[in-house]
């Protein structure tokens, strides 16, 4: 089998038709959902973007792989999907985002040249690489945010965009009245249409890039097409623009009790720049229609593609997964962006089609276990025929759950969030060490655990479904939130940096030195069996005569 690991960035579990949007039509991902599983309760490790996805990249938590923040390298040496599958015989490529720094300092200590295959891979996420671009361009006094070459900047300047960075003077902006530059980044300009063709936009230029790579693949291989979009900046080309209205902006999600006597990170969080901008009702209007019309190009994209893999006879032996690495608060809450533990942030779209009849009885279903980000990395090992390296994996594999069994499975789900980097964390007066955030949820209470002196957070999702009300000071609710802290000690003593060394080596290992001479503590030998101790009876060799 071929697996095609799709992941659409910032995109919420919420916003597909299949998932019951009532404005936004995705039928080509309904269309997936019709012959796969959607899980429902499928749960980012964390909820900022690099640190996501180096869990969904290595099947490890964040706090056992590090790179707990944009721009934190995941270090050298570290197990990715691509080491494991390549070990069984499958290739693994990147197509698109990664968001992922290469640990250069830990690089040279070893002396990895990047222009090597493992150095190479070592700086991509185990990677091998059929284009890759991380799709922020953005350009300041202090230049520009992301130093590499950008793959879809050149691709736009060969088509005659008349720009140094045609990525953020046409794909992510369009023109005013007075034929200015009208930026994306500016959100009263999210109504415009982007200054571009839209086919040569960024999501249509991804897809024909993964088109490319799968005409030319040799099986098996995973693929791993990392869309730039739904992300921010928030504007779309036509005539994706207007699709959507003010008329089709749900209200937010949100309630005036959150903001009395919040808990002091969420008070934090709720009184920056992006949470003030999301909580102005003109911004959302303007925002979320050019969010679906987004969501909405990236599901056409995908027709595209699905079609492609059905003419050439690819959906028949290619696995295929779309998931998102966290949500967008897009003003529920009182919050924009991400960050925080509500379900608009960290929860995700997860859609698994597997094309053997093994996964015959599941088509067309939800399965609401609950599944952590990590868990694809064991999927796809087994997938291609391993037996799961469960010492450093941390995921559990989800065929069980294809195949309409019943496994025996966790009971809740983390997540993790270091906001040391962000003006949070100064405001707060915290030290970098103190601004960490742990969600447990077992499938109906939510606590959040925060480092610094702070009280827990805590949610009951089966009272208050939309999380209103935090109830973790509450005296009469320290039975659930102790009951809780249990679980989170509980996976604090996982077994998570032995990863030299597997169960199965360690079984092996029972016994080995006997068998090799090493017998201390023995009386008189009958302890053990006789071939244990035949090299060290019988006749002596000699007497030894010294000088």
């Amino acid at each position: 089998m071929n697996i095609l690991f799709v992941m659409y960035d910032q995109l919420r579990f919420d916003y597909l038709g299949c998932a019951g949007h009532p404005h936004l039509p995705t039928p080509n991902f309904d269309r997936l959902a019709a012959r796969g599983v959607r899980f429902t309760n499928a749960y980012a490790q964390s909820t900022i973007c690099g640190a996501s996805r180096m869990s969904f990249y290595t099947g490890r938590y964040v706090s056992s792989h590090g790179a707990s923040w944009n721009g934190f390298p995941l270090r050298v040496g570290e197990m990715t999907l691509g080491d494991h599958l390549r070990a069984l015989g499958m290739g693994c490529w990147l197509i698109g985002k990664t968001h992922m720094k290469a640990d250069a300092a830990g690089m040279a200590r070893l002396g990895l040249s990047p222009d090597s295959v493992i150095g190479a891979r070592q700086a991509e996420c185990g990677f091998d690489v059929w284009v890759r671009d991380d799709g922020l361009w953005g350009e300041g006094p202090d230049g520009f945010y992301d130093e590499r070459r950008s793959p879809y900047n050149e691709y736009l300047r060969s088509k005659g965009y008349p720009s140094e960075n045609p990525w953020a003077t046409f794909a992510n902006a369009g023109l005013d009245e007075a034929g200015n530059i009208a930026s994306g980044w500016m959100l009263a300009n999210a109504d415009r249409p982007a200054n571009i063709r839209e086919e040569d936009s960024e999501t249509p230029w991804l897809t024909r890039q993964a088109i490319a790579f799968i005409d030319q693949a040799q099986a098996p291989w995973c693929a791993h097409l990392s869309y730039i979009k739904p992300h921010w900046p928030y504007i779309v080309p036509a005539p994706y623009h207007d699709m959507f209205g003010p008329n089709h902006v749900a209200q937010a999600i949100r309630h005036e009790i959150e903001r009395e006597d919040p808990h002091p990170v969420y008070a934090a969080y709720m009184d920056n720049a992006i949470a003030r901008a999301f909580q102005r009702e003109e911004v959302r209007a303007k925002v979320i229609p050019a969010y679906m019309g987004l969501i909405r190009q990236c599901d056409d994209q995908l027709g595209v593609l699905l079609d492609h893999l059905e003419r050439t006879g690819r959906m028949e032996d290619t696995v295929i997964v779309l998931t998102s690495d966290h949500g967008d608060y897009l003003g529920d809450h009182w919050l924009g962006e991400k960050d925080l533990f509500h379900d608009p942030s960290v929860k995700i779209p997860l859609i698994v089609h597997d094309p053997r009849p093994e996964a015959d009885a599941t088509r067309g279903t939800t399965c609401d276990a609950l599944v952590e980000s990590i868990d694809l990395a064991a999927t796809f090992v087994e997938i291609a025929g391993g037996k799961l390296p469960d010492h450093i994996i941390e995921g559990r594999s989800l065929l069980p759950w294809l195949r309409g069994e019943r496994p025996d499975w966790r009971e809740f789900v983390i997540s993790e969030f270091d906001y040391s980097p962000t003006p949070q964390c100064e405001r707060l007066g915290l030290a970098p060490r103190d601004a960490r955030l742990f969600m447990v949820f077992d499938g109906r209470f939510k606590m959040i655990h925060a480092e610094g002196g702070f009280p827990p957070m805590l949610y009951d999702l089966a009272e208050d479904p939309l999380e209103f009300r935090d109830l973790g000071r509450d005296a009469a609710r320290k039975a659930e939130t102790g009951r809780l802290y249990d679980m989170l000690a509980q996976w604090g003593r996982r077994l998570a940096q032995r990863v030299t060394v597997s169960e199965d080596d360690i079984r092996a290992m029972r016994g080995r030195s006997r068998r090799r001479g090493i017998l201390p503590f023995l009386v008189d030998g009958s302890e053990v069996p006789a071939e244990l101790t035949e090299r060290y009876r019988g006749p002596a060799p000699g007497r030894f005569v010294g000088e």
